[in-house]
């Protein structure tokens, strides 16, 4: 069994695949990113979970994982060192991916961007791009020969109320639901649509410029936590696949077995 294990800076996703040639998955969770977690902790979570689907020690023998959380990275390849023995494939130079990255400086690269964007040229027609929307948001553009060429960061819609609450004295958080209308009746609904209705118009707003800036259509892939509720409110459409970057690492570690 592969273990895959994407570490972000909110979240930490993992899950495994029975078989390592196949996209189906025995089960994924989430732990929380924290940087204070020692490498026996995360072991003992990693093992837990692991258990609570009926996956032993002896089942996982390979994983590969992706960060953006450096000071974690270390953290999570070694608890899988302790728990299953083996060495977990770390994303990043010198690691095939079959990817064509035409950025200034491809190194760059976040691990995450590559995981999804291998995905997305094996799964989808190019040219796409791909709407992560987690902490940070993100759109990485493919073009029709499948080279990655980049793409735009802007942040996330829990990020965006989180950091319009701190700055403002009478506002306080809400929850991420959708109001009924875009013109709110008071605060609540007001700050509802800014945060998903803003975002969903982010969206059709810049990928109708990406297009432009091609001068062809794309495909439309959405993945992370809260994409659904968001792209729910897009005039586009968009394909939906929420385990996208635990697929591409799968992907990337065929290419390194």
């Amino acid at each position: 069994m592969l273990m895959a294990v994407d570490i972000g800076n909110t979240n930490i996703t993992m899950g495994v695949f029975p078989d390592p040639s196949s996209n189906e998955l025995l089960f994924t969770s989430r732990l929380a990113s924290e940087l204070h977690r020692t490498t026996d902790q995360y072991a003992a979570d990693l093992g837990s979970i692991c258990g609570f689907h009926g996956v032993t020690k002896d089942d996982v023998d390979c994983a590969i994982i992706s960060s953006v959380v450096p000071l974690l990275t270390g953290s999570v390849s070694n608890a899988i060192k302790l728990i299953f023995g083996i060495d977990a494939i770390i994303v990043g130079p010198g690691v095939k991916t079959g990817l064509n990255i035409l950025i200034d400086d491809p190194a760059q690269t976040g691990a995450d961007l590559v995981a999804v964007s291998v995905a997305a040229k094996e799964l989808f027609p190019c040219p796409n791009v791909v709407c992560d929307l987690g902490t940070a948001s993100t759109i990485t553009v493919l073009d029709k020969n499948g080279n990655m060429i980049g793409g735009v960061i802007y942040p996330g819609v829990r990020t965006s109320l989180e950091a319009l609450v701190s700055k403002t004295s009478l506002l306080q958080l809400v929850s991420l639901d959708a109001p009924k209308k875009v013109i709110g009746s008071n605060t609540i609904e007001c700050m509802q649509s800014g945060v998903i209705f803003g975002a969903a118009s982010l969206l059709d707003g810049m990928i109708d410029r990406i297009e432009a800036e091609l001068g062809e259509p794309v495909t439309a892939i959405a993945t992370g936590g809260l994409s659904t509720s968001v792209t729910a409110h897009c005039k586009r459409s968009f394909e939906s696949c929420e385990n996208l970057i635990l697929i591409g690492l799968r992907l990337i570690y065929v290419k390194n077995r």
